[in-house]
């Protein structure tokens, strides 16, 4: 295997890990609610804490990235996750959850920047999108996981053991990183020289430190950028949904018995994994047949419309099979936006990757903070149907928003 795509691996892992720690305490959402005597409205704010966490940490953590490179940063994040992970095992109420969850946000924040950062330096150009692909896939197959690995667990012993389980695990894999990883292609002895050679002449990172030390504040005078957080704030707010309210939504909206919560809490995530990797695969072609402005654009235009559409019939529909496979198609076609957007961000500034992919993410964390916390409000006041029905709006908001995003208007 080229050592670029053994690097890709061991952050495709680290993607899964991320979102099967970020997942679980919505996974054991009935237990630990019932525990720790949380309602509704009380269990919006949780969810929403982490996000808003999150979102403020995102630019600052890719900045450091920018800075000091993404291998330490990885490091000091997923550390840091880790353990505030353990830390929600010992959860003894309201308050605790809601401060350890804030804290846990700050952790994760700068994960998927530092790793753009990181594929920035490993990966040519033309291969963005697909290596995007691969990292937000391994995201959704680790959500799928999610049920697999905590239900069972909190079965057996109690909802507690698997965020003890979830943090060790984190721990175990920033060591092998410590050790395994090196910030440069350059600087790793074990890559051939003809990969090297392809890698350095095809990732269009110049050597111009002026310009890699512009304002950090310019980027923002770009209105392209500015389009790109508005199309991932409203995509953020159809996929956050499946992050934060999905599972209770099926158990409580829905009344899915508990036998069929595994497999309707995965399918979703299973097509989305697919919906990743087939979006950047597409994206990479499609740029070399139309070129990169529309070749970035129309494959996740076309996905958010019909997950839009999707969304806003799950919501209509009485029967709940046919409700789970809209949303699993609809998630499947709105994650073919996650690496592109992932990869337009790349494309945008070659020496401000941690920073830009850092904003757009911070904007769509905004509008999942705001839609998590809303929907908790939404639910106890309307139920279950007009909450997914706004949410199918806005994703086709997005959509329509891709026509202003131009990947070859540098940042």
């Amino acid at each position: 295997m080229k050592k670029r795509n053994q690097v890709l691996l061991i952050l495709s892992i680290l993607s899964m890990i991320t979102f099967l720690d970020r997942i679980a305490l919505s996974s054991a959402s009935e237990s630990v609610m019932a525990d720790l005597h949380i309602n509704t409205i009380q269990w919006g704010w949780i969810l929403g804490m982490f996000t808003i966490a999150y979102g403020l940490f995102e630019v600052p953590t890719g900045w450091l990235g920018d800075k000091f490179g993404g291998k330490k940063i990885l490091i000091r994040v997923v550390l840091w996750w880790s353990f505030f992970t353990i830390l929600t095992g010992f959860s003894t109420g309201f308050t605790m959850l809601l401060v350890i969850r804030f804290l846990f946000g700050i952790g994760e924040a700068g994960a998927y920047p530092n790793t753009s950062i990181i594929l920035s330096k490993w990966f040519p150009v033309i291969e963005r999108g697909r290596a995007q692909s691969i990292i937000w896939g391994a995201s959704r197959i680790g959500a799928a996981l999610t049920p697999f690995v905590v239900i069972p667990l909190q079965q057996q012993y109690s909802w507690r053991m698997p965020f003890y389980v979830l943090g060790v695990i984190g721990i175990i894999w920033v060591i092998f990183w410590i050790f395994w990883h090196n910030e440069e292609p350059a600087d790793c002895k074990s890559i051939k020289e003809e990969e090297l050679t392809h890698i350095l002449a095809n990732r269009d990172l110049s050597t111009n430190h002026s310009e890699a030390e512009a304002s950090f504040w310019s980027i923002f005078k770009s209105v392209n950028l500015w389009y790109l957080m508005a199309m991932y704030f409203c995509y953020a707010i159809g996929t956050y949904f499946f992050q934060s309210w999905f599972h209770t939504y099926l158990q409580k909206g829905r009344h899915i018995a508990k036998e069929e919560l595994l497999w309707a809490s995965s399918l979703p995530y299973l097509l989305a994994a697919l919906g990743c990797l087939v979006g950047g695969w597409l994206s990479d072609k499609a740029c070399l047949k139309y070129g990169k402005k529309w070749g970035r654009r129309i494959i996740p235009m076309i996905g958010l419309f019909v997950a839009g559409f999707c969304l806003i019939g799950a919501s209509l529909v009485e029967n709940n099979l046919i409700a789970i496979i809209a949303l699993a198609i609809g998630m499947f076609c709105m994650d073919v936006t996650a690496p592109v957007a992932w990869a337009v961000s790349m494309d945008l500034n070659r020496h401000k990757s941690g920073v830009i992919s850092g904003s757009m993410n911070t904007a769509g964390l905004t509008g999942a903070y705001l839609s998590t916390v809303l929907f908790g409000y939404l639910v106890a006041a309307h139920g279950y149907t007009l909450p997914l029905l706004l949410i199918g709006i806005v994703v086709i908001v997005g959509a329509v928003l891709w026509l202003k995003i131009d990947a070859t208007k540098a940042v």
